[in-house]
């Protein structure tokens, strides 16, 4: 099986390099044109060396700054580098296979990329919109109160299927309009289908060309990279992206209990992940780090349960954002009581740290936090399951 899923996954990247595949009969097939989005700068030099780097800059800004997906209308390109472009390259964000809008103006979509699907959620609000990005199709971890947990990883997001969540959403609120006053797409985060620093690659260079002020120009202080917990990944983020608001998915400070509902904990345990959480402080001049937690009656909830999270984080800049857990089929978690949540909250915020509590969106068609699940039902890319180090070495 995986033999035969290898061979075509080496397939489909011939054909995202615009080489024809050979059918059975020996014929070659029409040649499959190249997406340019998710290039930056110096792959558009490497890919065209004749032209002049104003050229690249050119098509780069119709290609970002414009939303331009038709070669045709970016007039201030030659005629002959514009006909080389529509013969053999596109700008295409994928399928949207379905959307759907909840009651709460929550809208979710299931983009198509090849044989796969991935889902994004747009939140509005009164000063901002938020979109929800997906980084994986499934997740290579399982973490007991996500419903994508219960989804097998199938493959990495190309940093192109990244941006195409982003530039949708843009073009569907008309984000690309000249001399645009507001944006409403204004906020990111990369906290979807998947664990981000899994594809810590593909999702770094998709936050360069989000944040390039020649490119998309999202401010970076919109932008958040949510992880559960991959400690290598967060040192070099810090490094990489230290203006980048960094949130950890953690739900408890208590390793036996973290192990079980967290599984990335049984890698990187808490003593780990916070000393990481230190240095990615330290590294960013100070930036606040939000933790991420979801409340699970009588399993991580209690009184004392949030003393312990106050001692553990009393040393981090942060903030911890509480998450009233959010059902979905076949779960054996059951929410903590509102009240309950509410005393919680009050206990961490007494101590000095704001906690929040996040207002559930989108739930009547499945778009709240850790209800994310497309059905996916073919077979695992095995350089993700057992290749971890080579992963973590992206």
């Amino acid at each position: 099986l995986f033999g035969s899923q290898l061979c075509l996954r080496t397939a489909q990247r011939q054909s995202c390099l615009g080489s024809a595949p050979i059918s059975r009969d020996g014929s070659s097939s029409p040649l499959v044109k190249e997406n340019l989005v998710g290039w930056n700068g110096p792959d558009l030099a490497k890919r065209f060396p004749s032209i002049p780097q104003y050229r690249v800059t050119q098509l780069l800004d119709w290609v970002y700054s414009k939303g331009e997906r038709d070669f045709g209308k970016m007039l201030n390109l030659p005629l002959s580098f514009r006909e080389e472009l529509s013969g053999s390259y596109v700008v295409d964000y994928g399928r949207e296979d379905l959307a759907q809008t909840s009651i709460d103006g929550t809208r979710k979509v299931l983009h198509g990329f090849d044989l796969h699907q991935v889902e994004s959620v747009f939140i509005p609000e009164k000063k901002r919109g938020t979109l929800c990005v997906s980084s994986q199709v499934g997740c290579v971890f399982s973490c007991s109160f996500c419903h994508t947990g219960t989804q097998p990883i199938a493959r990495n997001l190309t940093t192109g299927e990244i941006l195409s969540q982003v530039m949708l959403a843009m073009h569907q609120h008309n984000e690309f309009t000249p001399d645009l006053a507001k944006k409403r797409v204004s906020n990111i985060v990369m906290m979807g289908q998947g664990e981000p620093f899994y594809n810590y690659r593909n999702l770094s260079k998709a936050l360069n060309i989000m944040t390039d002020p020649s490119l998309l120009n999202f401010s970076a202080r919109k932008v958040t990279v949510s992880t559960s917990g991959v400690v290598p990944k967060i040192l070099q983020f810090a490094k990489d992206h230290p203006t980048i608001t960094l949130a950890i998915s953690l739900h408890s400070v208590d390793n036996e209990i973290r192990n079980r509902i967290v599984t990335a904990n049984t890698q990187w345990p808490l003593e780990e992940l916070l000393d990481a959480c230190r240095v990615f402080s330290i590294a960013s001049g100070g930036r606040h780090i939000t933790f991420e937690y979801t409340l699970l009656e009588d399993v991580n909830d209690s009184l004392d349960q949030a003393q312990a999270l106050v001692s553990a984080l009393q040393d981090i800049p942060c903030m911890v954002n509480l998450i009233p857990f959010n059902v979905w089929a076949g779960t054996t978690h059951t929410p903590s009581p509102m009240s309950r949540i509410r005393a919680f909250s009050e206990y961490i915020e007494s101590k000095g740290i704001a906690a929040p509590i996040r207002t559930p969106r989108g739930e009547d068609i499945y778009a709240a936090c850790g209800q994310l699940k497309t059905k996916e039902g073919r077979a695992v890319d095995p350089s993700i399951v057992f290749g971890d180090k080579e992963q973590l070495e992206r």
